[in-house]
């Protein structure tokens, strides 16, 4: 199994089609074997070959496209992400939340809390300007540029006390130091007292597909527990990137 995943994967990854030398070369496997394994992702469907004189030339087929269309239409990502926000929230003791990206906003899918009488204002279908919470910047600072510098045009006001002038600029400095260590903080920017903690989380193409993030007080997330609250945040979102078919290199 493992070696026909191997095949399959360098096929898909390759830019043109291989000739089973080429590939057996690139995946390291017998040429039997290699030559087993494709004549049987040909016979299912997965693979097809072009003869020219002697030599056959081999490549994936889109049935492979038409499975993960099914699987992503099978898939919530507020049902998938439960399991996670609920360890999050107890291990904790803050709410946890799920955002993506829309637009300039950010939009919380999915919330779990833990039990007591504080409850803070956040609920699946919120919306927040991108640059004002950890949930944004940790996905924005994954963008691709070309999505990134549209954004860069529409930056909220903060109406917090720790609020930052909003600058293309700031932003992009702020952005780089969120890619460099993997998590972004927020704290008392949008509103007083309040600090969060995000981490993103990846698809099985390794583009950013939303974040994780904890919402507290902001003596409680930015003090002493910090490194810990991050260290659970960044846990989850590689757990559940890794639900998500993401495979880091």
């Amino acid at each position: 199994m493992d070696r026909a995943l191997t095949v399959l994967e360098t096929l898909v990854s390759a830019s043109e089609p291989l000739t089973l030398t080429s590939l057996a070369k690139q995946t390291r496997i017998p040429l039997a074997t290699c030559a087993a394994i494709v004549y049987t992702l040909e016979e299912r469907g997965y693979a097809s070959r072009r003869i020219v004189g002697r030599s056959h030339f081999w490549r994936p087929t889109l049935r492979l496209y038409g499975l993960a269309t099914q699987l992503v239409r099978k898939i919530d990502l507020s049902d998938l992400a439960q399991p996670h926000l609920r360890a999050l929230a107890d291990t904790l003791g803050m709410p946890a939340h799920v955002g993506v990206l829309n637009g300039r906003t950010v939009v919380y899918v999915a919330k779990a809390a833990p039990p007591g009488f504080i409850q803070f204002d956040t609920y699946p279908g919120k919306v927040a300007p991108f640059n004002l919470t950890a949930l944004g910047r940790a996905i924005a600072a994954y963008l691709p540029d070309v999505d990134l510098v549209p954004l860069l045009t529409q930056l909220a006001v903060g109406t917090g006390p720790k609020a930052p002038p909003p600058t293309a600029k700031a932003l992009r400095t702020e952005l780089e130091v969120v890619r460099a260590q993997g998590f972004a903080v927020e704290d008392e920017e949008e509103t007083a007292e309040i600090a969060c903690v995000a981490a993103p989380f990846f698809d099985a193409e390794g583009l950013v597909a939303g974040s994780v993030g904890v919402t507290g007080f902001s003596r409680e997330v930015t003090g002493d527990r910090l490194t810990a609250v991050v260290e659970a945040v960044r846990a989850q979102a590689a757990e559940l990137s890794r639900h998500l078919g993401h495979s880091p290199a």
